[in-house]
């Protein structure tokens, strides 16, 4: 026979399972490239690819690669080639293009341009054009442009090989796993090897059962093509149909050996009318009496191990399980008890199991206390996700005891062992800083800030200051909340009682030293050990990643919405998002900067620059000052500093809001006879933001010349409070003396108590305006 160039694709990840199926089929120059595999073979080979593949979607046969530099060199090439050695007489036609270039950015344009190539090659050799049917055709062309260069290959499959032909279109359960992406998953988790020696498949979130089926026929050994009723070589002119019949029969021979001697294999789900579909397909299948779907928790795999069924052994088994996830939940707060009962499940396996997971969300490791053996990088559907691969050897798991602030023990699975280092300090720091803010009545403030350099979480506590936030926010500002929009939500719907707790954590970014991984999961136990000890719901617990995990975290909604409650600092409240992609609102770090605002304020015109959430205006106006002017590029923030305002009962024609460019602002109000007595500015560190009316904006480069400029907006006597959060910092004082700008730093005198191990935190200088340098202007 003659050998041919073929193409399989793939998921991408399974490139190299692909290339294993691949060899085993006797496959020649076998290659794993990105998204498949090229191998050589005859006829024979490319069938047995089609036919026996479980990870492959679709098999190609390569017929040339051509200029596609535009659209007639693309057409003078697919015309080129000998479309008779490939398309029957009388055969229908289809092509589909993909892949764009500068000149071909169209692919239903590519694809027409390749179709009226061939059209025109059959009718100038045959006399008649083929007919094009866009479904299922007799021959299928595919069209893959990449630079320059078209790769133009039939279709040997047709439609993609995920199709099995089990189950029905319409009647199957929501988002379900493609048949060659399951099959995948088995095959990366040794599936092979277990069921050779008769061990036990589970899927404990069964949903239409696709990862017990595709288990079933491989225990089998069954073609996973053996259903499908069409191919895309029926219409190929070298199509050799009693290879193919043989190679049917070879099927057919090897699966009634196969379903000789199947082992056990189980799909549960706490949905009926999942265990209902997934028995459909199954029956389909022709497997129906070789699996077992019924109804129950993920916590019940203990019962299921223990009922004796036939087909049980002591081999060690495989779990396999796909849990829902994004909108397979109609809530986020679900995915910790879905979680709870997988672990709960889990536990009672024997040890030598295997268990196999795919999910975008990595904070599964902590639930588990479990970490993973291996992991596997790869797409459900559109989404990113992970395939992880863990022993199940109760030995294995980590359960570390925690002893709540109450006194209350439990035990609390985690990832890494040395997150008992973490349960000690934390326990110690958050003792310590609870009394201390009680005693100084602070009802927001930081319980551990990186205290363990392995644990470089710092971590927030909010508590609520009244009932009805959100209608209070919104009958203070007499409307609706802008900003925030229809994803906002309040905690507690909207009704969360004073003295309520709600804890906020936040990762530092690790050095280059420290193992990612490692990290990801030292976060992730973080976020399980600190509700633990201080008693509060999981639901309460928000966190802020410096990687964000796939799909979201566990403790976060994965679609941003905002959390809004309400906090109070020195008598005031504040508005404060928990949830959304913003900050919450409050930069803990500046409470007795804010404090001091307010000492400064008591009859003062006050100036608030890159005001924020207006926390500063709020201080200011509550110590006495006669107006504010409140300064920032962002409506969002203006907007929220205006609700903290009126939440307060700051309103009226004293208290103005300006969305503008600081810079521009500040060289603009210098023109005019407006002036200032207190003034507080607190730029960011760095900024490419054109609005910023600079290419970029960096605090240490340009702070001179913004110092300088809030200066010259001083009435006579009058202070500003500068600070930045660059632990750099270095003031150009020698710059700001000659242009008449004296700096005070008041940078210790500004760091709260629940910051004091970290004094570089922010810098704070008081600035003053004194007699100019020699020879230079005092304006």
């Amino acid at each position: 026979m003659e050998t041919y160039e073929f193409y399989a694709r793939c998921a991408s990840g399974f490139e190299a399972l692909l290339a294993t199926e691949l060899k085993n089929l006797k496959a020649q120059r076998v290659r794993p490239l990105k998204g498949g595999v090229a191998f050589f073979g005859t006829v024979r080979e490319a069938y047995r690819a089609c036919l026996w593949s479980r990870v492959a979607s679709r098999v190609l046969l390569v017929l040339a690669r051509v200029d596609a530099s535009d659209a007639e060199a693309l057409y003078a090439g697919a015309k080129a080639l000998d479309w008779t050695e490939h398309v029957g007489e009388g055969a229908t036609i289809a092509v589909y293009a993909h892949g764009m270039n500068d000149n071909l950015r169209n692919t239903q344009f590519t694809a027409v341009k390749v179709k009226d190539a061939v059209c025109d090659a059959l009718r100038e050799a045959r006399g008649a054009r083929p007919d094009v049917r866009s479904k299922r055709p007799d021959v299928a062309i595919d069209v893959a442009v990449r630079g320059e260069k078209a790769t133009i290959s039939l279709d040997l499959s047709g439609e993609p090989l995920h199709r099995r032909g089990y189950r029905t279109d319409g009647v199957q359960t929501e988002a379900p796993l493609k048949e060659t992406l399951a099959a995948g998953i088995v095959l990366a988790a040794g599936w092979e090897r277990t069921a050779r020696v008769c061990g036990t498949f589970i899927d404990p979130m069964c949903g239409s059962g696709t990862l017990v089926i595709e288990a079933a026929m491989i225990a089998a050994d069954r073609a996973p093509g053996i259903m499908r009723d069409y191919w895309g070589f029926s219409g190929w002119a070298l199509h050799d149909e009693d290879l193919w019949d043989a190679l049917i029969d070879e099927a057919d021979d090897r699966l009634a050996a196969g379903l000789e001697s199947m082992p056990r294999l189980v799909g549960t789900d706490v949905d009926e009318k999942s265990v209902q579909i997934a028995r459909e397909n199954a029956k389909r299948a022709g497997l129906a009496r070789y699996v077992d779907f019924r109804g129950g928790d993920a916590a019940q795999m203990g019962e299921i191990l223990a009922d004796g069924a036939t087909g049980a052994t002591d081999a060690p088994g495989l779990v396999a399980v796909n849990p829902p996830y994004g909108s397979r939940l109609s809530s986020e707060a679900q995915l910790p008890g879905v979680y709870a009962a997988l672990a709960q499940g889990v536990s009672a396996v024997p040890d030598g199991w295997t268990l196999a997971v795919i999910t975008p969300d990595a904070t599964i490791d902590t639930a588990l206390g479990l970490v993973p053996r291996e992991t596997l990088g790869l797409y459900n559907g559109p989404l990113a996700a992970d395939l992880r691969i863990y022993e199940t050897a109760p030995s294995a798991r980590i359960e570390l005891k925690v002893v709540s602030l109450a006194g209350d023990e439990r035990y609390v699975t985690v990832a890494e062992p040395t997150s008992d280092q973490f349960i000690a300090r934390f326990r110690k720091v958050a003792k310590e800083r609870t009394k201390w803010a009680r005693k100084n009545g602070i009802s927001c403030y930081r319980l551990y800030d990186a205290d363990l350099p392995d644990f470089a979480v710092a971590v927030d506590l909010y508590e609520t200051a009244g009932p009805s936030v959100v209608d209070a926010v919104e009958q203070a500002c007499g409307k609706a909340r802008r900003g925030v929009g229809e994803n906002s939500t309040s905690i507690g719907g909207g009704a969360s009682s004073a003295g309520e707790r709600y804890v906020h954590i936040s990762e530092y970014e690790a050095p280059p030293t420290v193992d990612a991984e490692r990290a990801q999961r030292r976060f992730r136990d973080a976020l399980a050990i600190v509700p633990t000890v201080l008693g509060l719901d999981p639901s309460h617990v928000f966190s802020k990643t410096r990687r964000r995990d796939k799909g979201g975290g566990q403790y976060r909604d994965a679609r941003g919405r905002s959390h809004i409650v309400c906090t109070e600092e020195s008598g005031y409240r504040f508005e404060v998002d928990l949830g959304g992609y913003l900050d919450t609102g409050i930069f803990l770090d500046h409470r007795k900067t804010r404090e001091l605002v307010g000492s400064l304020a008591k009859g003062a015109r006050f100036l608030n620059l890159f005001a924020y959430t207006g926390t500063a205006s709020v201080h200011a106006a509550g110590g006495g000052a006669v107006s504010t002017v409140t300064v920032d590029l962002s409506q969002t923030y203006l907007s929220w500093a205006e609700r903290n305002m009126r939440l307060n009962g700051f309103k009226g024609r004293n208290h103005t809001y300006v969305r503008a460019d600081v810079l521009r602002w500040i060289s603009e109000e210098r023109a005019s006879k407006r002036r200032y007595d207190l003034i507080f500015v607190d730029p960011p560190t760095f900024s490419n933001s054109k609005s910023m009316g600079k290419e970029t904006w960096s605090v240490q480069r340009d702070h001179a010349e913004l110092v300088i400029g809030v200066s010259r907006l001083l009435a006579q006597g009058g202070r500003a409070v500068f600070s930045c959060n660059l632990r750099s910092f270095k003031p150009d004082t020698e710059k700001l003396e000659r242009y008449g700008v004296h700096l005070t730093d008041i940078s210790a005198e500004t760091i709260p108590e629940d910051f004091a191990r970290n004094p570089k935190i922010h810098k704070c200088y008081l600035v003053e305006r004194v007699a100019a340098g020699s020879g230079v202007s005092g304006d």
